[in-house]
């Protein structure tokens, strides 16, 4: 079988980002047997200058939207969606718009356990922050997380507490602006071609085969 790269480019407050991840488990169902997808997540922060302590999550978006009838009508819209690709979004107990920098020093952490690992870290942020309203700038809240993905707590706690991975996270969030990032989702495949946004899992379930087809008639490209 062919194997498939893709690196995602993501943030865990986007609740795109988490209908894309959830489309894409879906499409690599629809190619298991056939393809092997590896997958690597990358950082991206849409609030990079929110303080550690993040803010008023309803007031953040109210502003960043346009009001509150916007808003309201994107989480209708959301939760329409969010039916169709089993997620239960809810928005009401979502309080605090986090600075999500140390939630990207965990899945980076992550990796380090392998894909499963990563990959299970990702999904308990996705739902911590927009099933059950927990605050993913609260390293207690982190720290749970990684313990219930299996990683080892103490050492998490530790890298929490210091600096480490600060500046490796930004720089990645920087490449990621500079070679043409400017949303998320970005699905980086095979470090060519990139797909944007929460596309539907028939586009992810066919982009995957023709890159796959497409790798096994090239293999030198």
């Amino acid at each position: 079988m062919e194997t498939v790269n893709i690196d995602i480019v993501s943030d865990v407050v986007c609740p795109w980002c988490y209908l894309g991840k959830n489309r894409l488990d879906q499409a690599i169902a629809n190619v298991a047997g056939e393809i092997n997808v590896a997958i690597q997540w990358r950082p991206y922060q849409l609030n990079p200058d929110l303080p550690p302590e993040g803010i008023d999550h309803k007031e953040h978006l109210a502003a960043k939207l346009g009001g509150q009838a916007a808003v309201d009508e994107a989480h209708r819209t959301l939760e329409g969606l969010g039916v169709e690709d089993g997620i239960a979004f809810d928005f009401d107990a979502v309080k605090v718009s986090p600075n999500t920098l140390d939630a990207h020093r965990l899945i980076r952490w992550a990796a380090t356990g392998g894909e499963a690992a990563q990959d299970a870290v990702v999904s308990l942020l996705f739902k911590a922050n927009f099933e059950e309203g927990r605050n993913l700038g609260d390293q207690a809240v982190l720290l749970d997380i990684a313990e219930q993905a299996g990683l080892e707590r103490p050492v998490i706690a530790a890298l929490l507490a210091s600096d480490a991975d600060k500046d490796a996270v930004r720089q990645e969030i920087d490449m990621a602006r500079e070679i043409g990032v400017t949303g998320v989702p970005c699905f980086i495949i095979e470090q060519q071609y990139a797909v944007m946004g929460a596309q539907s899992v028939e586009v992810l379930t066919s982009a995957l085969r023709e890159i796959a087809q497409m790798k096994a008639e090239h293999p030198a490209h």
